[in-house]
């Protein structure tokens, strides 16, 4: 079954990428407010995903959102268990993948991430912890890449712990962003 003939026009340009759009905002919204992403929008996000997919493409499209949230879940599973990011972050873009199949996840995984590390330089910045950080981690780089111990009494299974000493960044504001990048894009196939 393919609905996509009854669909107005809009939906066939940039209006795919509207709902996740909104959905984004909604992460980030509720991100800034509460430094939590829940999982009821997560599982609304991937669900109503899953049924765009399928209603406009089948199967075919089970596939692809099958495979957006199984990419958006495998990007960022790593960053989660070495504490760079919370749960929510990972869910908010396996679900988002759902929406977008693989390829769109891939981009919004770039343009999140190039957003993420803007916003954490602005943060660093702002509390005047920037030259610190880069100061730590230029002699953790140089003393693994050297292959000593760090002087300073930190080695590189604590990089985690100096990542703890930063006040954390909602990244769902970062998922919105790199969705907004999507969006204005436009689709990419």
């Amino acid at each position: 079954m393919n609905l996509s003939g009854d669909l107005p026009n809009w939906l066939h340009g940039l209006g795919y990428l509207f709902w996740p759009l909104l959905l984004s905002l909604w992460v980030a919204v509720g991100d800034v407010r509460t430094r939590r992403i829940p999982n009821y929008l997560n599982l609304l996000i991937a669900l109503s995903g899953f049924g765009y997919q399928i209603g406009i493409s089948g199967w075919h499209g089970a596939a692809q959102s099958a495979m957006g949230l199984g990419l958006g879940f495998g990007l960022l599973i790593i960053p989660y268990l070495l504490s760079g990011m919370g749960a929510g972050d990972v869910k908010a873009l396996a679900a988002l993948g759902a929406w977008l199949g693989p390829w769109q996840t891939f981009l919004l995984f770039f343009y999140m991430a190039v957003a993420g590390g803007l916003i954490s330089l602005a943060t660093l910045g702002w509390n005047r912890q920037l030259w610190t950080k880069i100061r730590r981690g230029w002699a953790i780089l140089l003393n693994w890449i050297l292959h000593r111990p760090f002087q300073a009494g930190v080695s590189v299974r604590n990089i985690s712990k100096i990542s703890m000493e930063t006040k954390t960044i909602p990244y769902g504001v970062a998922i919105a962003l790199g969705m907004t990048a999507l969006y204005l894009r436009g689709p990419v196939l």
